[in-house]
């Protein structure tokens, strides 16, 4: 068994946990989950599967959707709501929240890590997201840590915990540390629209273009529109 023990990962295909991946790759017997939750973007999936391939670790996709059937209101899972174009910051990206996504996913992963021995359980959020999904957000990650705790107490490894590592950086950094582990961004997807190539202008295509660019790091995405947008550093409230 590696040093750090067992790890579970949420990873998704998208850039910040295929960076969470390879990261907890170097130190943990490595487990990947990934949800199928009726996502327009499911192609996603597939990503993840690559990393799994190239990092030779164990890749399950659980299927949500005879859940998140009953979650409504959400553009990622209503082909009735379209995804909204601009910066993730906007007030219009809430309409991209899945009512309580992580908590359900985290709690899924709670009883596949207990199940094989594992003592970590792990998600990409970082502070990009938390403009948006209250789940996501360090009151979040420390809430569900002792939510974990207490209801595998007795079951779970005495060091079983949540790990966030990247909750207060920004996508940049995660860029930028990806890089440095040799991630090969070509092999992740963001765009929640799910087309062939990223759209270009929804909120997680602008916030991937935006994170290459303020890291310095090689942007390999191929993308069908490239809008003009106003530095939302100045038109947009990030507080």
């Amino acid at each position: 068994m590696k040093v750090g023990g067992k790890a579970v990962a949420i990873v998704s295909g998208g850039m910040d946990s295929t960076v969470l991946a390879y990261d907890l790759a170097q130190c943990y017997e490595l487990t990947l989950l990934s949800f199928n939750y009726g996502q327009r973007h499911a192609k996603e999936l597939q990503y993840a599967a690559r990393t799994a391939n190239k990092l030779g670790v164990p890749h399950h996709v659980i299927d949500l959707t005879n859940v998140t059937h009953l979650l409504g209101g959400s553009s990622l899972t209503s082909g009735n709501i379209d995804v909204p174009d601009g910066h993730y910051a906007a007030d219009n990206m809430r309409i991209t929240v899945v009512p309580n996504r992580n908590a359900i996913m985290l709690s899924v992963a709670t009883g596949v890590a207990v199940s094989i021995g594992a003592n970590v359980v792990a998600t990409a959020v970082h502070g990009g997201d938390h403009y948006i999904y209250p789940d996501c957000r360090p009151e979040f990650v420390k809430a569900m840590d002792a939510a974990m705790a207490v209801a595998t107490l007795g079951f779970s490894a005495p060091t079983f915990r949540l790990f966030a590592p990247y909750v207060h950086w920004s996508k940049a950094d995660i860029a930028a540390y990806g890089s440095s582990l040799g991630v090969d961004f070509a092999d992740t997807w963001s765009c929640y629209k799910g087309g062939d190539v990223h759209c270009g202008s929804c909120g997680t295509c602008y916030e991937r273009r935006e994170a290459f660019n303020d890291a310095g790091v090689p942007d390999p995405t191929v993308y069908l529109a490239t809008p003009d947008y106003s530095d939302p550093r100045k038109v947009l409230s990030r507080a």
